[in-house]
């Protein structure tokens, strides 16, 4: 490992950030000197961030904590165009309210991570549509378009996978680099920000700002990315059976955020709990060297740390106790995540398939066919084997839920409205 003479380097280093940089001295010596301005920048496309986001993050959490300054890039301009980075079709073009509607909901996310204010190392949001709405067209191209080339362009991968599938690469999307390229040059002329971070799929676009500022304002700016998460078993982060793991509360219930990390497959432990808690290294040494059984401890360990930093010590502790009180004692627990249906629905008798996917333990009535089959749904942990089963009145237990478990680790309760 290289000997980082900054905090911050030396911080991401030991605990698995940094895929690629680049002039790597250079930006440790930056680092090193006194408060470095850096961003990330987050599209709105959802009302929240899910885990896909949450290395970013952290990142940004790390660099506050070793002395810099972070900023939060929403982009409320980019959005309206699409990143097709590691997209292999166009994305729903979404309207103004739909982008102001989905900031609202991601802004929450960042106070739980990181302190903002006026201070040298307080971190800024900021919205790129503040310069982006302003661009007069041929202006922009004029003054700035002339420093990309279509070749380059093309040598992208975000690009050539598209070409490449065939799928169709609109103008709009062609031109999110040049914009993007064009967000780092502007923090660094209002903020004197110095470095980009992301994820590895947007390196080629980190690039783009880099040289821009270079040619343009003559600027020494630098990129830093992450390497593409995935499960030891090749899934993608932030993507479970029944939809995307929310990062807010409104979204995902904090017991089925807890649940996420302690699902955690064997050979991920220590790496998560390197990048997506701030337990002390020599701990996490020690909790992923547990085998068998007692891994299961080091997965606790992580849900509750993780969650802890997402939701708060309150809910970490609420959630981890209503898991052992659901999985050792059997018990319907209040804390559990709660659907609410209609009565009179259930006065009809509603169908265990369309239940299953309300409750959100599966995202089609195809999925929720195949966890029966495989044995794998229990109504008040009764195995449910026919999947034209209706559950109805009859099933609201003397606690006034129904108990639906998909397997022995995700319940949800269901309760009449």
């Amino acid at each position: 490992m290289t000997a980082y003479k900054s905090d911050f380097l030396k911080t991401l280093a030991e605990r698995g950030y940094i895929h690629q940089c680049t002039d790597e001295a250079a930006l440790d010596d930056a680092a090193a000197k006194g408060p470095l301005c850096a961003y990330i920048g987050f599209d709105c496309t959802a009302p929240s961030l899910h885990v896909g986001s949450l290395l970013g993050i952290m990142m940004l959490r790390k660099l506050q904590q070793t002395g810099h300054k972070p900023i939060v890039l929403m982009g409320g301009g980019t959005t309206r165009v699409g990143d097709p980075s590691g997209k292999d079709e166009s994305r729903q073009v979404l309207t103004d309210d739909d982008i102001a509607a989905n900031m609202d909901g991601i802004r929450d996310v960042f106070s739980k991570f990181l302190t903002f204010g006026d201070g040298p190392t307080d971190a800024l949001m900021v919205n790129n549509a503040d310069w982006l709405d302003e661009l007069n067209y041929i202006d922009f191209l004029r003054d700035y378009g002339r420093h990309f080339t279509i070749n380059r362009m093309l040598s992208f991968d975000s690009v050539k996978l598209r070409l490449e599938r065939e799928q169709p690469l609109t103008f709009l999307e062609f031109n999110y680099m040049i914009l993007q390229a064009y967000d780092f040059l502007e923090l660094h002329r209002r903020h004197e920000c110095r470095l980009q971070m992301g994820g590895s799929d947007q390196w080629g676009n980190i690039i783009n700002g880099i040289e821009l500022a270079r040619r343009v304002d003559g600027a020494e700016l630098y990129g830093l990315t992450t390497a593409l998460l995935a499960t030891s078993s090749g899934a993608k982060m932030g993507k479970t059976a029944a939809g995307a793991v929310w990062l807010n509360t409104d979204m995902l219930s904090p017991y089925d955020y807890w649940q996420y990390w302690r699902n955690t497959e064997d050979g991920d432990v220590g790496r998560f709990l390197r990048l997506f808690t701030e337990l002390p290294l020599d701990e996490i040494s020690k909790l992923e060297a547990l085998e068998g059984a007692e891994l299961n401890d080091a997965k606790k360990t992580l849900a509750s740390a993780a969650t802890r930093l997402a939701h708060g010590e309150k809910a970490a502790q609420e959630a981890a106790e209503t898991a052992r009180q659901t999985f050792e004692q059997g018990a319907h627990a209040t804390g559990l995540p709660t659907v609410n249906i209609e009565q009179h629905r259930l006065n009809e008798g509603i169908g265990i398939l369309t239940l299953i996917v309300e409750a959100g333990l599966a995202a089609s009535n195809g999925e929720a066919r195949r966890a029966i089959s495989n044995n794998a749904i229990a109504i008040n942990d009764a195995r449910v084997s026919d999947p034209r089963h209706e559950i109805g009145e009859s099933d609201i237990t003397k606690d006034g839920a129904i108990k639906v478990s998909f397997g022995k680790k995700r319940h949800v309760l269901i309760r009449p409205a």
